[in-house]
């Protein structure tokens, strides 16, 4: 991922690591309307670059197709406080995002939960994908900060 802040916890390689490896869903921020609006998605990090899927009329597919940019985090929500935030330009890929869609449900279900994946699968023909291209990005890690042990 380029244009790492120079203020960012990590650097390239263990951004990129956090992003392979975490199953936090990111979070998605665009404007809508004159309001901001914030979705979690379950995403997969591939060559510098974040990809969802969505369903092509929800509110956050609409908004990116209008807006073409978004903010995102994935950080953990419970203590020691990490995580990647940034900002994006975002491409609609329509071609097959099943295959996308097929990779997320792996990546945060694995076999765990059969019938909600055969659910999501059963609606692939609406689903869109889009792909995140980061123009900026920060990490933070207060795990030392935090240690128990202290």
């Amino acid at each position: 991922m380029d244009n790492l802040s120079r203020k960012s916890a990590w650097n390239r390689e263990q951004l990129e690591h956090f992003l392979r490896s975490t199953k936090i869903p990111a979070r998605i921020s665009v404007i809508d309307g004159s309001y901001p609006f914030i979705c979690s998605v379950w995403f997969e990090y591939l060559e510098g670059t974040l990809r969802i899927v969505t369903h092509r009329n929800s509110k956050l597919a609409k908004s990116l197709r209008r807006e073409g940019r978004c903010a995102f985090e994935v950080g953990a929500n419970e203590p020691p406080y990490l995580g990647v935030r940034g900002k994006a330009d975002v491409q609609a890929q329509n071609e097959n995002p099943e295959l996308t869609l097929r990779r997320v449900i792996e990546r945060y279900l694995g076999d765990s939960n059969l019938n909600l994946a055969a659910w999501l699968l059963g609606r692939a023909e609406e689903e869109i994908e889009f792909v995140l291209y980061p123009t900026w990005a920060t990490c933070w890690d207060y795990q030392q900060r935090m240690d128990a042990s202290d």
